[in-house]
């Protein structure tokens, strides 16, 4: 069976398309596609993601993105002869397209120019993530399926993100979970990127609860504001790991320790709106002189990832060891930080727990992950008024789209 996939949670326009079966405990996935379009450069200027600037972005790309991921996946024919779409399909079409009126006339031309490729469904993330750009792949998702009569699974884009941690050479590892979840299961799952920092107790597949998250800012998110106080690029965690790599210590270095938020408490929840602040604070006390130096910038950015790490890595292994989790998950895009990857690796090979975590390229977000979840998807539809956008979903929150 074949699923595309799509994803535009955010600043990235994605496709996937994959080929799966599953029979009993039996399963497999091979991944024919897998193409993101980046908003980066577009949003640098603003130190972050400019929600309509996304939008607008993300239906620019669309129908372009889709039609490398059919390509790339040998699944773009084109027809002898141009196909005259009946005026009925074709308002329909722009029925579901109308917040997208330049999308629905690119993407009427390509289902006239090329034929229904061979794919049993689509799976488009439904939340959470931006508003605007949310709704932007779940229209085109809705017009595709209508036209390609195929069904629509509505996907939850933080499972996404677990699920992308066995993507890749990690397959196999996901055969083990589902021939034997009592090797890997229970789980601890961390998800951690610009919009969220998340611990996720995983007792199955499909069944999670949230135990822990950010009362404040996303790890991701104070990445980006602290760089952006010491004059760095976004995003800001890469720019901040460079900078810390950088840092040499000498007789003279300067001396910076900031706060770790909440990391005594009793609790797995996170908060980096503190640590923002102190960096701040710091930073304007210093001489122009010294905050303008290369060696504070680097001392300082150093001092920035280590403290995000080890808030981290003790929430969740605290987390691990009180549920007696026999593994720990870890997706999303602050886990492409390699520091973080080896202590993380580091501390859990000591405490004999199993660790699963993306390769690099799928750590932030892409449409692979997106079909992979979808696999485990029960609920389908072809009633497409139903599929909504849910900004704010989360795993402890009862969805819109799940009766179908």
């Amino acid at each position: 069976m074949k699923i595309l996939a799509i994803d535009t949670s955010c600043d990235d326009t994605s496709i996937a398309i994959a080929d799966f079966s599953q029979k009993k405990s039996s399963f497999s996935f091979s991944l024919l596609a897998n193409i993101v379009s980046s908003q980066v450069e577009i949003h640098k200027k603003w130190g972050g993601v400019y929600p309509t600037l996304a939008k607008r972005e993300h239906q620019k790309n669309l129908t372009p993105v889709l039609t490398k991921t059919l390509k790339k996946a040998k699944l773009l024919k084109k027809r002898k002869e141009i196909k005259e779409i009946n005026a009925k399909k074709i308002k329909k079409i722009k029925k579901f397209l109308e917040r997208e009126p330049e999308l629905a006339e690119e993407l009427i031309f390509f289902l006239k120019n090329y034929q229904k490729p061979k794919i049993e469904s689509i799976a488009v993330t439904i939340g959470p993530g931006l508003d605007p750009c949310l709704w932007t792949g779940i229209n085109f998702s809705k017009a595709i399926a209508y036209f390609w009569n195929l069904p629509v699974i509505p996907v939850n884009h933080l499972q996404g993100h677990i699920f992308s941690a066995f993507l890749g050479r990690n397959i196999s590892k996901l055969q083990t979970l589902i021939s034997n979840p009592n090797k890997l299961l229970p789980a601890i799952c961390l998800i951690v990127s610009g919009g969220h920092t998340q611990l996720i107790l995983m007792e199955k597949i499909g069944k999670y609860k949230l135990i822990g998250e950010t009362r404040d800012d996303a790890a991701g998110e104070c990445f980006d504001k602290t760089a952006r106080i010491l004059g760095l690029s976004y995003p800001g965690g890469p720019a901040i790991a460079i900078e810390a790599k950088k840092y040499c210590p000498t007789k003279n270095s300067i001396e910076i320790s900031l706060p770790r938020p909440m990391i005594k408490q009793n609790n797995y929840d996170f908060s980096f709106s503190g640590l923002k602040t102190a960096v701040l604070y710091n930073f304007k006390k210093q001489p122009l002189k010294i905050r303008k130096s290369k060696k504070y910038v680097q001392i300082m950015a150093k001092e920035i990832q280590q403290t995000i790490i080890d808030i981290l890595i003790k929430k969740t292994i605290e987390a691990a060891k009180n549920s007696q989790a026999k593994s720990v998950i870890i997706g999303g895009g602050v886990t492409a930080n390699k520091e973080l990857r080896l202590q993380f690796k580091k501390i859990l090979k000591k405490e004999k727990i199993n660790f699963i975590l993306p390769e690099t390229k799928f750590s932030t977000d892409n449409a692979a992950m997106i079909a992979l979840a979808a696999c485990f998807q029960k609920q389908k539809t072809k009633d497409y008024q139903k599929i909504k956008s849910e900004p704010n979903l989360t795993f402890n929150q009862e969805s819109n789209n799940k009766n179908f």
